[in-house]
């Protein structure tokens, strides 16, 4: 390679463009390789794990460079993208030899977390989001603006709200990449942006202009004003839409064409879900971040990636307004009455990610095999719409959506062959019929063979040289080889191309005119191919819309259907929604965990009834560990949720009234990050749902204030109850260990006690799992530490100090003390005084069982010497009693 010096024209290029990215990663494309000069090659390096090298001299010092093949570019983006990186790309634009000095090249996009697009780096089943925050007015006048972009599928929203609800609509949203001012810096940045583990990226404050979003706003929808989609007043999110277009246009470096509807959601029209209710129901992602088993992963049979993201979007965006719910529910009785739903899967396993090829399209980053695929996908249609009843609302108005214009599946039968290639560089993409002058360059190409094995005949018969040989290699083109012994014979019009060890190569002026056409047919050929490609896209471009109605409508149907079938197969039931305060589900079951127990063979989950009402508002839920409470508490709001996204609920019969809001204080963490301990968790969160749960809410509370000291936590604990029973007035569920509490049904009208019962047998317990009512006698603590192989030391001094315990709070001790002894045992009452008899004679034996016995700790046996000692007592009883031989009689 030539010397890279930075006054080179090469370098003064290269240097032009990281100019415009300079803190971007710039691969800029060199034939077959993206290099990476200078700064970004070190960073690579380390990154990457590729290696780095230098060349030449700039300002004196080695260039430091590094690169990757292009083939393998995708891969290494990935890598970069999961690092949170950005990377902008350097394409050739210009043709080798066109003009002098280097190449022209042009950043033709940039790559970052929340703008890709490319399909080997995007979850197929999850929308990746940019998102962008805005901030208007200061202390309780502050508003948030945010406006998010599922690039890869069109999806554009906005709405405004509360630092109190920004936690909340972060965890809804899930952003890959989020915009704020450069101004609002992370010391300035509200505690639920700082949590965020993806990039948070700075972006000039004059990029968030309310006029300028509004504006663009309103041309990109291609409409007059904002009232049709509601968003009119929101001031605050159109600066954050103006940041938000403005980035990813200049990412994509051109107009968002598919991006053609505006959703405009607002915290009082969704079921408020905040982030430890999104954590401590696993709705996406259990405890540990797994994305299996979750509630999301249970429902989600979808056969498509659409059908999928859809899924995800009602369970994370589910609706207070009940319509949206009761019209799901009517498709998914019309599925299953009509047994539709199974051969409706069937078919939507050939069906293609519609959405994110449209986008694709709309972007031209789409390749030819999608385009195969989507014009598969239209093909079928027709039965796929005969397979949709048409009886239930919602799926009557999806035939209309799966009739797009026939003109663009005509154009794809007509323009992409059958199995074109993956990549449009490697040509074979453009169907043969479609353009002549396309066929004729072809052509050339195709009777390559016969030409050079014709000419390959004739050239041995003129010159006797029956080993003549005419072929083609990419270096020297093409040629005819004549070994060294018959060089003699060569006519005086070959012109000797290249000698080898063996043999000579040759080339005469009829091989080099055929040269000439042949490869520069295969280059005007893939050259035209290129050209009639971007005119397919052009004609693409006016059927955007009714595209994006499709994948919508596919999406849609595939969601139902998967619901359709998890409801048959899991024996789910259609929940009714009334008017009136009321939570009323029986024979409830964990969605979830039932699922768990029936797939490893762990038994039948018991099924159990929660009713609340305006008058009974709060269950007191008591009961040993591991007995279900947790469980009974999730399985209700699970059942909660499910029902208003529009699915069937795990349940024998389910009504609900209105809910508004969930709300969890569950599970026992800490913050350090943010340093918050347990406790201080634990009580922000407890404040938090005291702050906002209504009358409408559903609270679960599961033993809070466990975090202090006992009577700390106890007054706490009280505290909390009695301002969600008197003040709050929400449906609640609190489960406690302070048995205390269980006296608090007995002062305030609306609450009642429940327990889970629990069977004991000695040291033994067995868990029944059933919810019944009035309080549990005991929390069997120490039962459960013994099934956890608490040592038996341990569990013999805890049963002694919570014998000591007891007896302390039973004799009224106005302090407790842990380490008392252990009370002494009463006496026994005097028995009368014996008759005088005669003594009885002792029993050697019986004594000497007794000193083995004794002897004996059986906490500290192990299985074999119990075994020994169990003979030895036998061998013992055995023996012959000298007291009752003969001889003693």
């Amino acid at each position: 390679m030539a010397s890279l010096d930075q006054h080179t024209p090469m370098m003064a290029q290269y240097l032009g463009l990281k100019a415009d990215f300079p803190d971007t990663l710039l691969f800029y494309r060199m034939g077959d390789f993206y290099e990476v000069f200078f700064d970004d090659a070190r960073k690579a390096h380390r990154l990457l794990d590729i290696t780095i090298t230098t060349r030449g001299q700039s300002a004196g010092e080695p260039v430091v460079m590094a690169g990757v093949p292009v083939h393998a570019l995708e891969s290494y983006l990935a890598k970069l993208i999961r690092l949170g990186e950005a990377v902008a790309i350097a394409e050739q634009v210009g043709e080798v030899g066109a003009t002098k000095g280097p190449v022209e090249r042009k950043v033709v996009r940039v790559v970052t977390p929340g703008t890709i697009t490319d399909t080997e780096l995007l979850n197929e089943r999850e929308d990746t989001r940019l998102l962008a925050l805005a901030v208007r007015g200061s202390g309780a006048a502050q508003v948030f603006g945010l406006a998010w972009l599922a690039l890869a599928s069109g999806q554009l929203g906005l709405t405004e709200c509360s630092e109190r609800e920004l936690g909340a609509w972060l965890a809804r949203l899930a952003p890959a990449e989020v915009l704020v001012s450069g101004e609002l810096n992370a010391e300035k940045r509200p505690a639920a942006l700082r949590q965020l583990t993806v990039p948070v990226i700075g972006r000039p404050h004059w990029q968030f202009d309310p006029a300028l979003g509004e504006r663009k706003l309103r041309e990109q929808l291609k409409v007059a004003h904002l009232a049709g989609f509601n968003a009119q007043d929101l001031h605050a999110a159109h600066a954050a839409a103006a940041a938000l277009l403005g980035y990813a246009e200049h990412t994509q470096g051109r107009a968002l064409s598919h991006v053609n509807a505006l959703t405009v959601e607002r915290a009082s029209e969704l079921l408020e879900l905040p982030p430890a209710t999104h954590r401590n129901l696993e709705l996406t992602q259990t405890l540990r971040g797994e994305a299996a088993p979750t509630l999301l992963s249970l429902i989600d049979t979808c056969r498509t990636g659409m059908g999928s993201r859809a899924l995800r979007q009602w369970l994370t965006h589910p609706m207070r307004d009940r319509a949206v719910a009761r019209s799901r529910h009517g498709a998914i009785a019309s599925l299953i009455a009509t047994r539709a739903a199974e051969p409706l899967r069937d078919a939507l396993r050939h069906v293609s990610d519609v959405q994110r090829i449209t986008a694709r399209t709309a972007l031209r980053q789409v390749r030819p095999r999608e385009l195969a695929g989507l014009r598969e996908t239209l093909a079928t249609l027709p039965d796929l719409r005969r397979r949709v009843p048409d009886d239930a609302p919602l799926l009557k108005a999806m035939h209309a959506a799966l009739t797009p214009d026939e003109a663009i599946a005509a154009l794809l039968k007509s323009a992409i062959a059958e199995e074109p290639a993956v990549l449009l560089r490697d040509g074979g993409v453009i169907a043969s019929g479609f353009d002549p002058l396309l066929d004729e360059l072809r052509s050339i190409a195709t009777n390559c063979d016969t030409f050079l094995l014709d000419l390959e005949t004739r050239e041995r018969a003129r010159t006797g040289i029956h080993n003549l040989r005419v072929q083609y290699n990419k270096v020297h083109g093409f040629y005819i080889e004549v070994t060294t012994g018959q060089v003699d014979k060569v006519p005086m019009d070959y012109q000797r191309r290249q000698t080898l060890k063996n043999a000579e190569r040759y080339i005469t002026p009829e091989l080099k005119a055929f040269e000439d056409k042949a490869l520069s047919a295969q280059e005007r050929s893939l050259s035209r191919e290129k050209w009639l490609y971007e005119q397919v896209l052009d004609a693409l471009q006016p059927h955007l819309n009714p595209l994006s109605e499709l994948g919508r409508a596919l999406a849609s149907l595939d969601a139902l259907a998967a619901l359709a079938e998890r409801a048959e197969t899991l024996h789910w039931c259609a929940p009714e929604f009334v008017a009136h305060p009321c939570l009323d589900i029986e024979q409830g079951r964990h969605p979830v965990v039932e699922a768990r127990l029936a797939e490893t063979g762990g038994g039948n989950f018991i099924a159990n009834d929660c009713r609340l009402d305006s008058a009974r508002r709060m269950v007191i839920l008591t009961g040993p560990n591991m007995g279900g409470k947790s469980t009974f508490m999730r399985q209700v709001a699970l059942t909660v949720l499910l029902a208003a996204i529009g699915s069937y609920v795990p349940a024998a019969r389910c009504r609900l009234g209105p809910i508004d809001a969930i709300h969890t204080r569950i599970g026992a963490a800490d913050d350090l990050a943010n340093a918050q301990s347990t406790f201080m968790l634990e009580m922000t969160e407890g404040a938090a749902i005291l702050h906002s749960a209504t009358e409408h809410s559903l609270v679960l509370m599961d033993e809070i204030g466990r975090g202090t000291s006992t009577f700390d936590g106890l007054a706490l604990a009280g505290s909390i109850a009695t301002h969600l029973h008197d003040r709050n007035r929400a449906f609640t569920l609190f489960a406690t260990h302070y048995f205390e509490l269980t006296e608090f049904p007995a002062r305030h009208r609306h609450a009642v006690n429940m327990h889970v019962s629990a069977a004991e047998s000695g040291d033994d317990i067995v868990f029944l799992h059933a919810i019944e009512p009035g309080p549990a006698s005991r929390s069997y603590g120490v039962q459960v530490a013994r099934l956890a192989g608490m040592p038996s030391a341990v569990l013999r001094q805890a049963r002694q100090t919570l014998d000591t315990l007891e007896a302390q709070q039973h004799a009224g001790a106005s302090q407790i003390d842990l380490f008392a002894p252990a009370p002494e045992p009463e006496p026994a009452p005097l028995a009368p005084p014996p008759a005088v008899v005669a003594p009885a004679p002792t029993d050697p034996l019986a004594d000497e069982v007794l000193q083995a016995l004794r002897a004996l700790d059986p906490d500290t046996l192990t299985p074999r010497a119990a075994l020994d000692a169990l003979y030895r007592l036998k061998t013992l009883a055995t023996a012959p009693n000298p007291l009752h031989s003969p001889l003693s009689s």
